[in-house]
């Protein structure tokens, strides 16, 4: 039995346990186990008891738990937890809010035994009436079972990025020769069907392979494998609820099969129609025919097979057939932005309104990040749920960010707000307010049922007045709670055009507002864009990834983006607007 293995036992052992409410000691103990576990170069497998034991944070009980493992290939212990925890205790713990002390008060107050149990107790306003616990848990709840039942079979690109990216870094554990991630995922759709890997296993056994990953615990239930024409593709349900799906192939058959199952159908025709114009075949595991030779190194490159036929390099996000094949043989592909292009966020919230971090500290993440600068954006007044500024509170922050702009040496803070677009169409600041900042976002965060008409006005508005700079999260979707609004994206964009008025693409997990679509039409159109990640909390800069990959399916390039100037660049760009 391989050492993960063994640690995967123990974290699931240290969850049930801390669900069940055991000694926190026992827990933590199985958690630092897994920890030195994952981290041993030599098999446990391998070792004697004595050598065992001597491995700092492994006891005497956790050793007599690697033995039983080792010998019977299961453990006693965690069989009987697994039995008397309910599944849909263990389930909730994937809701947001849910940790191993909330779902044990759920299973003790309310007996909770599965999802369904649980989305009843919400429903009756049962959760708030256990002590520690209260409203805002029980909708965070509510909202989470929602979600789950409508994303059924489709989870976010965030979450798929995430999952691929434990799976691709374990199997490189196992070794594999390589592994990578293709279909949905590799091309940054915003929802993912399913997840879809491309592993040589190399010295490897692939059975083996299979055997262990299959017990992985991001997956549930059988892991099957079936041959299609030579191949052996192995199938898995993951627990997010999506399918797995891994191609094992040989070292010459990688290059082919990865290209083939990343783009889409379309894509992939384009390419055979090529290929066999220049006598070339190309199949889904070999690219053979008329000389083709890569050059040193290359036959581990997709850019050699592009090249043979007559194409620069097409990035995995376009490979959509939506143009890219004509745009590569006219040499009219985009040089698409990167995320080290991005010099700064411009959307992001403080302790001020509903934020976590003080701005100080938003100006140490984003240093780290190697940004230039930041727009501090917290909520206007009208949003009193989100502790929104009044007027004297701005006004105050605007001079706290610049005695702080004082004292920083090579980086700027913008002072800014992200202001209501009201359902009336008003804005929620005199426009003599709005001039004293630096940077002013529209926002609707009410009345998202009006008829798309005014909706669209409501926007409109925003983008007509001129101290209004961004308009943030344009469409107004949440993936897979909210639709869009019934706006007029074409009229929106005709008018961010003529105003000079910046769209955002915002990069929070959920929205990825505005979609690739929109943000290619944006640019056809003329229209700057900002990549922003609306970030609550420091850590959430991270997400400006996700914004990236919108704006590359999106064919963005640096110049397209407003935040990828510098700031001294910004701040010109900012004041000539007026």
């Amino acid at each position: 039995m391989h050492n993960f293995e063994i640690a995967w036992a123990f974290r699931e052992l240290a969850t049930l346990l801390e669900v069940k409410g055991e000694n926190s000691f026992k827990v933590v103990a199985y958690r630092k186990g897994a920890e030195v576990l994952e981290g041993m170069d030599r098999p446990v497998a391998a070792m004697s008891q004595e050598e065992i034991l001597s491995v700092p944070g492994l006891g005497k009980a956790l050793v007599a738990n690697i033995l039983e493992l080792e010998t019977t290939g299961r453990l006693e212990v965690l069989q009987h937890l697994r039995k008397e925890i309910p599944k849909g205790v263990v389930q909730a713990l994937a809701l947001p809010g849910v940790g191993t002390k909330v779902a044990h008060k759920l299973m003790t107050h309310l007996k909770i035994k599965t999802l369904q149990d649980l989305k009843e107790a919400a429903q009756a306003k049962r959760i708030r009436t256990i002590p520690g616990l209260g409203p805002k848990v029980e909708v965070n709840i509510q909202r989470g079972i929602a979600r789950l039942e409508e994303q059924a079979g489709l989870i976010l690109l965030a979450e798929a990025r995430g999952v691929a990216g434990r799976l691709v870094d374990f199997l490189y554990k196992l070794p594999v020769r390589r592994a990578e991630v293709a279909g949905e995922v590799r091309r940054g759709e915003e929802m993912v069907e399913q997840l879809e890997l491309v592993v040589d296993p190399g010295v490897t056994d692939w059975k083996e392979m299979a055997e262990v990953l299959g017990k992985h615990p991001l997956l549930v239930g059988d892991m099957l494998s079936q041959e299609v024409e030579g191949q052996w593709v192995l199938l898995a349900q993951l627990r997010s609820g999506i399918k797995l799906i891994v191609y094992v192939l040989g070292e010459a058959e990688f290059i082919p099969a990865w290209l083939y199952h990343t783009g889409n159908a379309g894509h992939w025709g384009r390419l055979v129609e090529l290929a066999e114009k220049k006598g070339l075949s190309l199949g889904p595991r070999h690219f053979t025919g008329n000389g083709f030779e890569p050059a040193d190194g290359d036959d581990h490159c997709e850019a050699a097979v592009y090249s043979a036929l007559g194409l620069p390099y097409i990035a995995p996000e376009l490979r959509d057939n939506q143009g890219e094949i004509e745009a590569g043989l006219k040499g009219q592909l985009p040089g698409l932005i990167r995320q080290v292009d991005l010099k700064g966020d411009l959307h992001l919230h403080s302790k001020w309104s509903d934020g976590v971090n003080t701005i100080e500290e938003l100006v140490e993440a984003a240093r780290k990040r190697g940004y230039e600068y930041i727009a501090i954006t917290d909520h206007s007044r009208s949003l009193a749920i989100a502790r929104g500024l009044p007027i004297e509170k701005l006004k105050e922050q605007k001079q706290r960010i610049a005695g702080l702009n004082q004292t920083l040496q090579g980086f700027r803070v913008f002072a800014g707000i992200e202001m209501d677009i009201l359902g009336d169409g008003r804005l929620d600041y005199p426009d003599e307010i709005l001039e004293e900042l630096d940077l002013v976002i529209g926002s609707i965060h009410s009345g998202f049922r009006q008829e798309g008409e005014k909706l669209t006005n409501r926007i409109l508005g925003a983008i007509q007045n001129p101290h209004v700079d961004i308009v943030a999260h344009p469409t107004g979707r949440v993936l897979g709670r909210r639709d869009p609004y019934g706006v007029d994206i074409r009229a929106i964009l005709e008018a961010a055009a003529k105003y000079d008025t910046v769209l955002e693409i915002n990069s929070s997990p959920d929205r990825l507002d505005l979609k690739a679509e929109y943000c290619r039409q944006a640019k056809e159109s003329g229209v700057k864009l900002a990549i922003n990640t609306d970030a609550h909390e420091a850590g959430a800069m991270a997400d400006a990834e996700l914004g990236i990959i919108i704006a590359r399916k999106g064919w963005l390039e640096a110049k397209d983006v407003i935040n990828t100037m510098s700031a001294k660049e910004l701040e010109e760009y900012l004041r000539n607007k007026l």
